[in-house]
């Protein structure tokens, strides 16, 4: 105990050590613009910088790679709060909540409380880490195949019963994603599954571009119609930014609970922080006595998973330093800066140097996590006020900088221009739902659970055969997924039994209006899931199994739905649709033509001129004759956002932007 006590200190003391320090704020300042800039992501960038570490000694290496890693999730709830954008693919759930806020002028209380719970979950995260080195293996390997299958599937059932009312949608929703993730080569047979011929889609759907198009296009679309600034109500001179920070301490517990999820399911290696951040938002739902304020601005919504996605770093690395298994995509790239410094993860970690180990540098991993943390939520408040003012610009002049992050975010991670017609497929997708009010977090986690879920559930069947279904742990966690199933449709029925009786003269409650177009949207997803079960007839077995699986529950649901939405036009429910077929609906309909329509174009004009002219070309057509602003605000914002571009991605960051198709034909 001395030992880890001293070691501990020490590696405090390695941490502010001038070069170690210095390093470490280079980290945090690439980190600060990577989780703020959509789509760069943590572990690219962690790639990107690893060649600069050769000549460093283990703890400045840390301290540069750790101090970029730790404050990226933090930087990208920014992002997602102010645009309806992740700045991180493990911030995405922080949109379902922290922009309604924005729309609703609470910017900096949003902000502020993303910014505190986000430094309370690093701290806890990092703590964990500290205590949990002398008995983490029997943590890490209680856990088998069937229990993290059916984990995966308790995570998605609960994420899709915030849908309200529309708990079938929900449970739709996340199977369609889960179908998704079943899209490339099955790692097994190497089986070609729905890639429609081509070599792109053998890798699969890829996250980033696809949760750019789910959350960031109807957000463009939204803004474009409305004509206004993001923010839709003026705040106080602070905007908030203290009450946000009240709010973390006012939730206290559910900040601890969603910090003690984020870091145990960073432990679970393969999850992360894209799996906890939704968890912890689900819990932070199904703890709330008033589940409705959810998806339009309950901070709860935004203290749960700014505190998971915090401490799941944390969490990650002690499965990563103990037994050299990576508990996160980070993490697995964070081995090979142990291989370039020459440590090999595992016991030497944990024995002190004067027995030849390295204890000191793993405590100063800890310490690492907490100041880099600290000095960004220090850096943030300072300039929070000047951050929340960016929600009153405009919507003119803010389109165009936010299609150029959607699609250089979307471009980034692999360099293809394949990745921007995802960005748009999902974008329509996403669109579409949203009118349609289909929940799409659950359609996300299940495009980022489905391996995950898919190869548990071929070990649990492989390993046990059905055997794996009667253990004990299943058939809890398969008790808690029934209850959370149902529970939300027990509630719905109880109000509606309890609800009073209308007074005289007084208007029954109406019931939603069913759209026209809802029975024509259920109808293309039950074609899709009977596609899908059919190209998959002749599969082997181990091929089949998850598609299968996934796909004959999802047709069901689907087709439940459907049976709603067309009962519910029989019974007049669509009456109400004819009120909004006046001038207001005209001037959305051309405003969402419009839009699209210039989302359609900035995509082929990056296609036919490449990123270098296109980017300039669109972003000046854009101000000037979508946005008619004068000559000078054009031409010096169209300048900063080519510089900006050319700076950051062209030339510090060297991405290699390909010519567009017409410039190759000409020979340019």
């Amino acid at each position: 105990m001395v030992e880890m006590l001293e070691a501990f200190t020490e590696g405090l003391f390695l941490v502010f050590a001038w070069k170690t320090f210095s390093l470490m704020l280079v980290g945090i300042a690439v980190g600060f613009a990577v989780g703020i800039l959509p789509g760069l992501g943590g572990p690219v960038t962690l790639a990107l910088m690893l060649p600069f570490i050769f000549k460093m000694q283990p703890v400045e290496a840390f301290g540069f790679l750790l101090g970029m890693s730790s404050v990226t999730a933090t930087t990208g709830d920014i992002t997602s709060i102010l645009f309806g954008i992740p700045g991180e693919a493990i911030t995405a759930s922080t949109i379902v909540d922290g922009h309604p806020m924005a729309k609703k002028g609470e910017a900096g209380r949003a902000l502020g409380a993303a910014l505190m719970s986000s430094l309370v979950g690093a701290i806890f995260g990092a703590f964990c880490l500290a205590i949990a080195i002398p008995i983490v293996r029997p943590l890490v390997l209680s856990i088998t195949s069937p229990e993290v299958f059916m984990l995966a599937m308790l995570g998605i059932t609960f994420l899709a019963s915030l849908s309200g009312e529309a708990v079938i949608k929900g449970l739709g929703a996340a199977a369609l994603g889960l179908m998704f993730a079943t899209v490339g080569l099955d790692p097994i047979s190497g089986i070609e599954r729905y890639t429609f011929g081509t070599l792109y889609l053998w890798d699969g759907l890829r996250l980033v571009p696809a949760t750019l198009g789910l959350f960031a296009i109807p957000e463009i679309i939204e803004m474009a119609v409305k004509g206004t600034s993001i923010a839709e109500a003026q705040v106080g001179r602070l905007g908030g930014v203290l009450e946000g920070v009240k709010d973390t301490f006012r939730h206290w517990k559910l900040v601890l609970r969603c910090s003690a999820l984020g870091a145990y399911i960073g432990v679970i290696p393969g999850m992360g922080g894209s799996i906890s951040q939704w968890l912890a938002y689900a819990h932070a739902v199904q703890s709330s006595p008033n589940k409705e304020r959810f998806g339009k601005g309950a901070v709860e919504g935004v203290l749960g998973p700014g505190a998971a996605n915090n401490s799941t770093l944390g969490g990650a690395m002690i499965p990563t330093i103990a037994f050299g298994v990576p508990g996160s995509v980070v993490m697995a790239i964070l081995l090979g800066a142990f291989i370039i410094q020459g440590l090999v993860p595992g016991p030497p970690m944990l024995i002190p140097e004067r027995e030849g180990g390295h204890l000191t540098l793993t405590f100063s991993f800890v310490w690492i996590v907490v100041v880099s943390n600290i000095i960004t939520v220090a850096i943030c408040f300072l300039f929070l006020s000047q951050i929340a003012k960016i929600t009153y610009v405009r919507g003119s002049l803010v389109i165009p900088f936010i299609l150029l992050l959607v699609y250089l975010g979307g471009f980034a991670e692999n360099n293809a221009f394949e990745d921007l017609l995802v960005v748009l497929f999902f974008g329509v997708l996403g669109w579409i739902m949203v009118q349609l009010d289909w929940s799409r977090p659950p359609l996300v986690l299940g495009l980022v659970l489905g391996p995950l879920a898919e190869n548990n559930l071929f070990l649990a069947t492989d390993n046990y055969g059905l055997g794996w279904l009667k253990f004990r742990s299943v058939l809890f966690i398969l008790g808690l997924i029934v209850i959370g199933t149902l529970f939300p449709l027990f509630q719905r029925w109880r109000e509606n039994k309890n609800r009073p009786e209308p007074l005289p003269g007084q208007e029954p409650k109406k019931p939603v209006p069913v759209s026209p177009w809802a029975p024509v949207f259920g109808v293309a997803l039950a074609l899709v899931f009977a596609w899908a079960l059919w190209q998959g007839r002749d599969w082997l077995f181990r091929t089949r199994l998850f598609p299968w699986a996934i796909g004959i529950p999802g047709l069901a649901l689907v087709f439940m739905q459907l049976v709603l939405d067309v009962s519910g036009l029989f019974k007049g429910r669509g009456a109400g649709l004819a009120e909004r077929r006046d001038e207001r609906a005209a001037l959305v309909r051309r405003r969402t033509t419009a839009i699209s329509g210039w989302i359609i174009g900035y995509f082929l004009t990056l296609w036919l001129l490449g990123f270098s002219l296109g980017v300039l070309l669109m972003t000046f057509l854009y101000l000037k004759l979508a946005g008619r602003e004068p000559w000078s605000i054009t031409l010096a914002l169209t300048l900063f956002a080519w510089i900006s571009f050319y700076g950051i991605f062209g030339y510090g960051l060297h991405v290699p932007f390909p010519k567009g198709l017409l410039l190759q034909w000409l020979g340019v």
